[in-house]
């Protein structure tokens, strides 16, 4: 099914990601694309993640579809003005792609590239109405589009922010520019995210909760102390910490399959967003840990 009808069909949905390489060198990738394609809904594309400089998030997602996957094409701000999103939406769903996930961007200061410029002329809430305005025939200068587009659209939020208010304003504004789909950064903390969802509830939109694949105690550790937006509370800290050695990434597939099925069987959300950060091979582990 396409990933819209997923979304409405009242299923479980389970969407992961892939980021392409720096070069040329697709095997990896591809290999990837095959792991995934046939266990989950969809399959994202990073857009030069952390503002690092890689193969191209289009380029991916032709290649899943090349493969037999559903790509959700990820689109950026930070290093297009508003032709160069057009023409590539356009691309996009002239070559079969139909689902974009639009964000905002890092700073092109965190990246690999710090003599280049940010453009950021538009951000994720702007590039959602960019969207809904090419699918009425129309492009942003007011011009007719000799055909016109159609996607199933999406953005992000942070739910475990502090303080969660700027988040809960800009989940609004997207779900009101005509996000469909929300895929939310890391949570790890069910208790807030339950809290966080019982906002979110009021909206018509499918929320997809945001898995980051654990791989030591250090990286929890890391992550809280120094990525705004996630906090990994203690016990899963010292959960990890406690993990035989050269167990460490068994016990984070099973902490992430076990959210999992909490967050399937409490019905919580509509499904799980699962980002294993280059061990993309262990998604099907993580499933199957949570009964899926």
């Amino acid at each position: 099914m396409e990933f819209r009808e997923v979304l409405n069909s009242g299923k479980f949905v389970v969407t992961s990601e892939i980021g392409p390489p720096k070069g040329t060198n697709l095997e990896k990738m591809c290999h990837h694309i095959d792991t995934l394609k046939d266990k989950v809904d969809a399959i994202n594309v990073t857009d030069h993640q952390s503002s690092v400089m890689r193969f191209p998030s289009l380029g991916g997602c032709l290649y899943i579809k090349e493969r037999g996957g559903e790509p959700i094409l990820q689109m950026t701000c930070r290093d297009r003005n508003a032709l160069a999103l057009q023409a590539d939406l356009l691309f996009a769903y002239a070559r079969g792609i139909s689902n974009v996930l639009c964000l905002t961007g890092d700073s092109i200061v965190v990246g690999d590239h710090k003599e280049s410029a940010d453009v950021f002329e538009m951000d994720s809430v702007q590039l959602l109405r960019a969207i809904r305005q090419l699918e009425s025939g129309k492009d942003l200068g007011g011009n007719n589009l000799d055909g016109a587009v159609e996607f199933c659209a999406g953005a992000i939020v942070t739910p475990e922010a502090q303080p969660i208010e700027p988040q809960l304003i800009k989940f609004e504004k997207k779900i009101e520019a005509g996000a469909e789909f929300i895929q939310t950064q890391a949570i790890y903390d069910i208790e807030t995210f339950r809290r966080f969802m019982e906002f979110a509830r009021q909206f018509p939109v499918k929320v997809l909760a945001g898995i980051v694949l654990l791989v030591s105690a250090r990286m929890a550790k890391y992550m809280t102390e120094n990525v705004p937006g996630i906090f990994v509370p203690q016990a899963l800290i010292d959960e990890m910490a406690n993990a035989p050695k050269g167990g460490a990434l068994q016990k984070g597939i099973e902490i992430a399959g076990r959210m999992i099925a909490t967050l399937k069987k409490e019905s919580i959300c509509d499904g799980v967003h699962i980002m294993a950060i280059g061990k993309e091979e262990v998604v099907p582990d993580i499933l199957a840990a949570a009964g899926i």
